[in-house]
C-alpha cells in the first residue's frame, strides 16, 4: 500500500496545474491542409461553379419549369376528369351563370320577402321570360312558315341567277348537277342521318337532364351560396391555408360573376341592335334571328359574325343581294361596335384580357371541347388571372 502511495505520488511531481509536465513543450491543435481535388472531379465541381455563376437564369428556368410541368399534370388531370362527367360539369357551370345573374335580384328581393320566397320569384320569374321568348320565336316561324317557303324558293332562283353572272358565271347545268350531288348524298346516306337523328334525341334527353340539374343546383347556390363555400372551406381545408383560399375564392367569383354580367349585357345590346335592323331592312325571320345573336354572342369574336352570317344568307334568300349586302354591312358596324366601345366600357368590372389572348383562348376551348369549349374558355382564363392577381398582391 505504502509502495504503491509512493509511487503514485512520485508520478505526480513534476505536474502542473492541468496535469501538463512541468518542462514539456505545450499541447497545441494541428490543422490539416485542405483537401483539393485533382483530376475529374475538380474540371466538374469548377463548371458547375463557373455556370452557376455565369448563367442564373438557367437555374430559375428549371425552377419554374418542374413547377409547370406539375402544374400542367393536375390541369390536364382536372381536365380528364371533367371530360368524363362533362353532363354534370355543364350543369354546374350554367348554374354559376344563372347565380351570377339571379344573385342580385335575389338579394334585392330579400329586402321585402324571405330568402325563400325571394330566390323562387326570381327562378320563376326568369323561366316564364325564357318561355314567352321562345313561344314568340315559335309563333312567329309558324306565322311566317308558308310565307318563307315561297320567298325561299323564289330565293334560291335569285341567287342562281346571281351566280350565272360575272365572276362566278356558272352555267345551269353545273347548277343542275350540283342540285343532283346534293339530292343523291342525301339518299345515299339517310341511314346515317337517321341514326345521326336518333343520336340528337339522346343528346335532347340529356341537355333535360342537365337542364333540370343545373336548375336544382343553381336555387342552393342562390340561396346559400356562401354558407356552401363556408363548409368547403372549413371542412376541406387546413386552418393555415383558410384564409389564402378564401381570398382566391372570393377573387374568382368576382371575376366570374362580372363576366358574365357583362357578356350578357354585350349579348342584349348586340341582339336589340341587330333585331332593329332586321325588322327595318324586313329580313324574314327577324325574331328568330335576334334570339340567335343574342346567344352566339357568348363566344367572343366568333360567335355573333357566325350569326350575322346566318343572317346574311336568309336576307339573300328572302330580300335579294342588296339586302344582303346592307346585313353585311351590319356585321362589320356591329363587330367594331362591340370589340371597341361595349366591351371596353362593359367589362370594367372583370379581368380585361387582350384580343389575342380572348382568341387563343377560344381556339383552344373549341380544340378540347368543341362549342363547350369555347363558350367555357374566357370565362376560365379571366377566372385564373385574378387568381392569379390576387397571390401575387396578397398582404404580408
Amino acid at each position: 500500500m505504502a509502495g504503491t502511495g509512493g509511487r503514485t505520488a512520485g508520478r505526480g511531481r513534476g505536474r502542473g496545474p492541468g496535469g501538463a509536465v512541468l518542462g514539456s513543450r505545450p499541447a497545441h491543435s494541428v490543422r490539416l491542409p485542405p483537401r483539393t481535388r485533382s483530376g475529374p472531379e475538380a474540371a466538374t465541381a469548377s463548371a458547375g461553379s463557373v455556370a452557376e455563376r455565369t448563367v442564373p437564369w438557367l437555374r430559375v428556368a428549371a425552377a419554374y419549369a418542374w413547377r409547370l410541368l406539375l402544374v400542367s399534370v393536375v390541369v390536364y388531370g382536372i381536365f380528364t376528369v371533367l371530360g368524363r362527367f362533362q353532363l354534370i360539369a355543364v350543369a354546374l357551370f350554367l348554374a354559376l351563370v344563372v347565380t351570377s345573374v339571379l344573385r342580385p335580384l335575389a338579394d334585392l328581393l330579400n329586402s321585402v320577402f324571405p330568402r325563400s320566397l325571394s330566390v323562387a320569384v326570381a327562378l320563376v320569374g326568369s323561366l316564364l321570360v325564357f318561355f314567352t321568348l321562345l313561344a314568340l320565336v315559335g309563333n312567329a316561324v309558324a306565322g311566317e312558315s308558308a310565307k318563307l317557303a315561297g320567298e325561299f324558293r323564289g330565293g334560291i332562283h335569285r341567287i342562281e341567277l346571281w351566280l350565272q353572272r360575272p365572276p362566278f358565271r356558272l352555267s345551269p347545268g353545273k347548277l343542275a348537277d350540283l342540285q343532283g350531288q346534293v339530292t343523291n348524298y342525301l339518299e345515299t346516306h339517310r341511314a346515317n342521318l337517321l341514326s345521326s337523328a336518333i343520336s340528337g334525341l339522346g343528346r335532347l334527353v340529356e341537355l333535360i337532364t342537365g337542364a333540370a340539374l343545373a336548375l336544382f343546383a343553381s336555387v342552393f347556390f342562390i340561396h346559400s351560396g356562401e354558407r356552401l363555400w363556408g363548409w368547403a372551406r372549413d371542412q376541406l381545408l387546413p386552418d393555415e391555408a383558410r384564409l389564402e383560399w378564401d381570398r382566391m375564392g372570393r377573387a374568382a367569383w368576382r371575376t366570374f360573376a362580372g363576366y358574365t354580367r357583362g357578356i350578357i349585357i354585350v349579348a342584349a345590346t348586340n341582339a336589340v341592335l341587330v333585331g332593329v335592323a332586321l325588322l327595318v331592312l324586313r329580313v324574314p325571320l327577324a325574331l328568330p334571328l335576334t334570339l340567335l345573336e343574342f346567344f352566339a354572342a357568348f363566344v367572343p369574336l366568333v360567335g355573333s359574325p357566325v350569326a350575322l352570317g346566318v343572317a346574311t344568307v336568309v336576307a339573300l334568300a328572302g330580300r335579294g343581294p342588296l339586302t344582303a349586302a346592307a346585313v353585311l354591312v351590319l356585321i362589320v358596324v356591329i363587330g367594331q361596335l362591340e370589340g371597341h366601345v361595349l366591351h371596353p366600357l362593359v367589362m370594367s368590372w372583370a379581368v380585361s384580357l387582350h384580343p389575342l389572348v380572348v382568341a387563343v383562348s377560344v381556339i383552344a376551348g373549341t380544340i378540347v371541347a368543341g362549342v363547350i369549349g369555347a363558350i367555357v374558355a374566357v370565362p376560365l382564363i379571366s377566372v385564373a388571372w385574378s387568381v392569379l392577381r390576387a397571390l401575387r398582391t396578397a398582404p404580408t
